[in-house]
């Protein structure tokens, strides 16, 4: 992956090529071994106006030609859903080398602009009904939070996150100390990452004395809007063997799925793709050794601890008070920083993410390593309508020594 952050006078296709030449390296394999590319980009249309073809300018760009090349735009899940896409597309036996990659520029001199991306990630047709449900989410929590700035000088989800929080802080006693706990963890884990946004170490009460964004959210709580790529290279068992892999990582699974109006009682989008992609992987949560997911707001991180089996109903904030999800805890969470420190291009967040696990199951992290890590999950999601996420991704990857 490319460090994340502000790069103005860098291009998709810079940014995109340095991050696939990277992983061809890292795979020892040339532009010629790709059989097929799964290219993930979300808001190259409205910010660069290059609409239609992203993967295609990338890939010829690098003199890469004649393979199939499909785009994927999938909001902030939108490179995880490359990923799972090529790793069925291999399941089924097409192919046996894939190129998975994600690239996006969201900086702008016009900040109305960037804003303009999340704003669509949700119902437009709706948009009403989604505004009039933040309102009454403010009037139900007696919130002094206001909708002033949604969409127009913060991203809308950021809204919708400091909604989850009130909701979930009336649900379960979470205060904003615990939020601000998720992100001074993220930060201390970021400061070990060379490829972070962010790498300042900040404290509890820093966290808590920033700038309010939306409450309870201050800005270290919610995700930086960023630039840059990340890419993989997949291969089937068949062309592992042929390689000679001696230490790879396997997928035991890459499940994708999209929300629904639910009836009562019925389990979320996230614990559902969670429990499917457990099953098929044949793996529990207690045989997890690190995690990397959505804390596009830090509330977030503490929910997605509870609908990942990490912690019981209600019993996040007991997770990040215990430490289990630091460096050196039980169960580490976003060693990479997570999208709070590591930064959010959001089409390239997901084979960030799968990055980060890649080098921790084959024991690459340096100082952020996590000790005998053998099987990781990555869970990132994606816009938003009605009352959840309108898409999620979970992989379960594993090492495996021959």
């Amino acid at each position: 992956m490319t460090a994340f952050g502000k790069h103005l006078d860098r291009g998709l296709k810079s940014l995109a090529s340095e991050a696939i030449s990277a992983a061809l390296r890292d795979a020892g394999m040339s532009k010629d071994a790709i059989q097929a590319a799964y290219m993930g980009n979300a808001a190259a249309g409205v910010m660069t106006g290059q609409v239609l073809v992203p993967g295609q300018v990338v890939l010829r760009g690098m003199g890469i030609g004649r393979i199939p090349v499909v785009n994927i735009e999938n909001a902030c899940a939108t490179s995880a859903s490359a990923f799972q896409q090529a790793v069925t597309m291999i399941e089924l036996g097409a192919y046996d080398v894939v190129l998975v990659a994600g690239f996006e520029k969201l900086y702008s001199e016009d900040k109305r602009k960037t804003f303009s991306v999340f704003q669509g990630a949700v119902d437009v047709e709706a948009m009403d009904d989604v505004l009039a449900s933040l309102a009454k989410s403010i009037r139900d929590t007696g919130s002094e939070a206001d909708l002033a700035g949604a969409g127009t000088t913060r991203s809308l989800f950021m809204d919708i996150y400091a909604a989850m929080a009130r909701e979930y802080s009336k649900e379960t006693g979470a205060t904003a100390r615990h939020f601000a706990m998720v992100s001074a963890k993220n930060s201390r884990h970021g400061s070990l990452n060379p490829k972070a946004q962010f790498r300042e170490v900040l404290t509890v009460d820093e966290v808590l004395a920033a700038p309010m964004v939306v409450a309870p959210l201050t800005r270290p709580m919610c995700s930086p809007i960023g630039d840059g790529a990340a890419a993989l290279v997949l291969v089937s068992e068949k062309k592992a063997k042929g390689l000679g892999l001696q230490k790879r990582v396997r997928v035991l699974s890459s499940v994708a799925a999209t929300g629904w109006d639910y009836q009562g009682g019925e389990e979320r989008l996230v614990p559902y793709a969670a429990r499917k992609a457990y099953e098929k992987a044949a793996i529990e949560p207690s045989d997890i050794d690190v995690v990397e997911l959505h804390d596009a707001g830090a509330p977030a991180e503490l929910m997605y601890y509870e609908y990942l089996g990490l912690a019981k109903p209600g019993a996040g904030i007991e997770l990040i008070e215990s430490g289990a999800t630091e460096l050196g805890g039980r169960i580490p969470v976003n060693t990479s920083g997570g999208l709070l420190r590591k930064g959010h291009p959001i089409g390239a967040s997901g084979c960030a993410q799968l990055v980060e696990l890649f080098d921790q199951l084959l024991g690459r992290a340096d100082a952020r390593q996590v000790d005998g890590a053998r099987t990781a999950v990555a869970e990132n999601g994606g816009g938003w309508i009605g009352d959840d996420a309108a898409t999620v991704v979970v992989s379960v990857l594993q090492r495996e020594d021959q």
